[in-house]
């Protein structure tokens, strides 16, 4: 993962980063992209103090989101589940019953948290370990590009 210029990134990708701006600025470590299991990729994972875990699908536009079918998987793998949309984005597409912020590719504001449903521990345990090996892979690709890591960074 190397560094990427706003004109190289996608308008997801922006969104995301400005999500994952937001959150960290709240004490969360967040990952882009993160693989909770096989066929399944969720646009931000965070990782808070307490160790919740929330998820945010970044929507760029209404054909995006309504090309997705897959958002409910997630739903399995976090405590808090999140749509991270621009300002212009039809917020009324979106279900209810999750939660809402508001990002652009700098910033972000949480318009509408999402419900709280706590994750088993063992399955937490096993998502914050997976979190964790991630966010290593990812740091060590960008010490060290040429290195051997295991897949999945």
């Amino acid at each position: 993962m190397t560094y990427q210029p706003d004109s190289a990134l996608m308008p997801g990708q922006l969104l995301a980063r400005g999500v994952c701006r937001h959150l960290a600025g709240h004490g969360f470590a967040v990952v882009e992209e993160f693989v909770p299991e096989r066929g399944k990729r969720v646009d931000v994972m965070a990782l808070g103090a307490k160790g919740e875990i929330w998820v945010v699908e970044c929507k760029s536009s209404r054909a995006d989101f309504t090309s997705d079918g897959k958002w409910q998987g997630y739903l399995d793998w976090c405590d808090r589940y999140f749509w991270a949309v621009d300002e212009q984005f039809p917020t009324d597409l979106l279900p209810e019953g999750t939660g809402l912020i508001i990002a652009d590719a700098y910033d972000a504001e949480i318009l509408r948290m999402g419900p709280e449903t706590k994750l088993a521990g063992a399955r937490r345990n096993a998502l914050i370990r997976r979190f964790a090996q991630h966010a290593a892979r990812r740091l060590q690709a960008l010490r060290d590009p040429e290195a051997r890591l295991d897949a999945g960074v």
